[in-house]
């Protein structure tokens, strides 16, 4: 009977007692009982291993560390992982992503400490190799040397009696002992060819490594193991090298992660602030289509109009002809003068042709002028608004500003005072006004800075042509001539002014700070308001012919630049 037979036999039995009808049933419980109690232990030491081994290295904890959540780590490891997470805003376990606002106080694990200490004292040194006592028969006994002559393993009990003459090769334990003799000669490898870069064997030296340069294999191994340190070394640096460039990312990371939120609100605001835009601009677009139909509508009202007040004329006259009276006919008022329209009835006239041949389709022509100004009036309010963070330091030149003007040390103020400042008069200085240009100049890119206001209440600034006349009393002022290009303001009333002409703006402006903006290439300055949101107030659009510096205007109190010489 089968041990399957045995146990699934459905037959009564008594506990314990089966009935085994020959010896080989016994042999089998026999050996059934001692590979259990090998296998058995082996496998409760293989799942204690497991559980001793460090998540992050993947080997038995060495010198054990508890996190705050529990779990366990060699103090190295963690201490590694730890120094890459600085400057990241925080640390967290790299078992269950635990997150810790500060850096871990590392406890040392006494009770796992000592539960690895009395594992490992309980494995035999060469466990881990898998090699085995050849001679030990009975029982697996771990083998502590291999002998390359006799091609065995050996434990300590049977090395001390193994053979100690020089032909037996002791080596650490190994199951491949054929790779370490040759495959031609069979014999072990004692040398290495530096000429083939191979180890050979006594006899391949007076074979095919004849005349070769030879070296014993502990001398080419220390040669091999220096030539692998500097490469350690190497590797080192560069793993140094990475970890430091993780790092700086990771502190990038936590930068950019900050300013996301604000990104992400500022373009939120823009694309509202151009969906308001872009529907004003429709707005507009429609409501000039609209106004061509209003336009005849009101001629048609005046027509109407003119149309009755002839009927009452007419009236008039033929009730004054039908008087019999000489009297009253002539002192009647003149009616010359109601008659006489022939001005006006030409004027009607053309209007009225006007509109009879107008098809009553699209104005193609002006609505793409209307549109293409406003996109473009829009696309350059988006530039400005992307850089208008980054806006530099432009400097005020001294050499140009006028004797009533004090120009601070750091040459971003300007003060108008009643003291002449005595400084020589040159042809690069304004002598009439209290006028300065900037250092710079701007002949190409795009470009954009940003003035202070608020120090007064009487004020030009904007862009102009250093050859400006600076002798002349009033066409020198910054917009008073071709030249010169301003955003203005007198008290309560505001504007723009190039070659002397005035467009009022019918808004105040909010803020005590102004942005201009310049796109050399385009040919075009913008003027804005920086509110919230910040709001266009005019653009001239033209070609420049020479580099173009910042100028102000002072007429009361103070002006500050903020920033400017952004090229974008």
């Amino acid at each position: 009977m089968f041990m399957s037979d045995i146990i699934n036999s459905t037959q009564p039995r008594p506990v314990l007692c089966w009935r085994l009808h020959s010896n080989t049933t016994v042999f089998i419980l026999i050996g059934i009982s001692f590979y259990f109690s090998l296998l058995l232990p082996a496998m409760a030491s293989a799942d204690l291993k497991a559980e001793l081994e460090c998540s992050l290295c993947l080997d038995i904890y060495t010198d054990p560390v508890t996190l705050k959540c529990g779990h366990n780590f060699c103090r190295v490891c963690i201490d590694r992982v730890l120094d890459t997470q600085e400057g990241s805003g925080g640390y967290f376990c790299p078992e269950c992503r635990e997150k810790f606002q500060d850096r871990s106080a590392l406890q040392r694990n006494i009770k796992l400490h000592n539960i690895v200490k009395n594992f490992l004292s309980a494995q035999p040194d060469q466990e881990e190799s898998g090699v085995f006592c050849t001679y030990c028969v009975d029982s697996p006994v771990p083998a502590v040397r291999s002998c390359l002559l006799c091609e065995v393993s050996l434990c300590d009990k049977h090395l001390r009696v193994h053979k100690k003459s020089p032909e037996h090769i002791l080596c650490d334990p190994t199951l491949s002992m054929e790779s370490r003799k040759c495959s031609v000669h069979k014999k072990i490898l004692e040398y290495y060819c530096t000429e083939d870069h191979t180890c050979i064997c006594v006899s391949c030296m007076i074979g095919g490594h004849k005349g070769h340069e030879m070296e014993s294999l502990d001398e080419a191994s220390e040669k091999k193991k220096r030539t692998q340190r500097n490469v350690l070394q190497k590797l080192l640096t560069k793993r140094e090298e990475t970890e430091e460039r993780v790092q700086s990312l990771q502190e990038h990371r936590s930068k950019v992660e900050e300013m996301a939120a604000g990104d992400t609100e500022r373009v939120t605001a823009l694309f509202r602030d151009l969906r308001r835009r872009l529907e004003d601009l429709e707005k507009r677009v429609q409501r000039e289509i609209s106004e061509r139909a209003e336009r005849i509508s009101i001629s048609i009202q005046d027509l109407e109009r003119k149309k009755d007040e002839l009927f009452r004329k007419m009236r008039h006259i033929e009730e004054l002809c039908n008087m019999t009276d000489p009297l009253t006919v002539l002192q009647e008022t003149d009616t010359g003068d109601l008659c006489d329209t022939e001005d006006g009835d030409n004027e009607d006239r053309g209007r009225h042709e006007k509109l009879l041949h107008d098809g009553g389709g699209l104005d193609v022509a002006g609505i793409s002028h209307t549109l293409h100004t406003g996109l473009s009036d829009i696309i350059t309010e988006v530039n400005v608004y992307f850089y208008i963070q980054d806006a530099a330091t432009i400097l005020l030149d001294i050499n140009t500003a006028h004797n009533s003007l004090y120009v601070s040390d750091d040459r971003k103020t300007v003060s108008r005072l009643h003291i002449d400042q005595n400084r020589p008069e040159t042809p690069e200085r304004f002598q009439y006004w209290s006028q300065v240009l900037s250092s710079q100049g701007f002949s190409s890119g795009r470009h954009y800075w940003e003035v202070d206001v608020g120090g007064s209440d009487g004020w030009r600034v904007g862009m102009c042509y250093p050859s400006i006349d600076k002798r002349q009393r009033v066409q020198s002022w910054i917009g008073n001539n071709n030249k010169s290009w301003c955003l203005y303001r007198n008290g309560d009333l505001y504007g723009v002014i190039h070659d002397c002409k005035l467009i009022s703006l019918l808004c105040y402006i909010s803020s005590n700070r102004v942005g201009i903006y310049l796109d050399y290439e385009a040919g075009r300055i913008s003027f804005y308001d920086l509110c919230d949101p910040i709001q266009h107030l005019r653009t001239f659009t033209t070609t420049f012919t020479e580099p173009l510096h910042a100028g102000i205007l002072v007429g009361r109190g103070c002006i500050k630049i903020c920033g400017g010489n952004q090229k974008i």
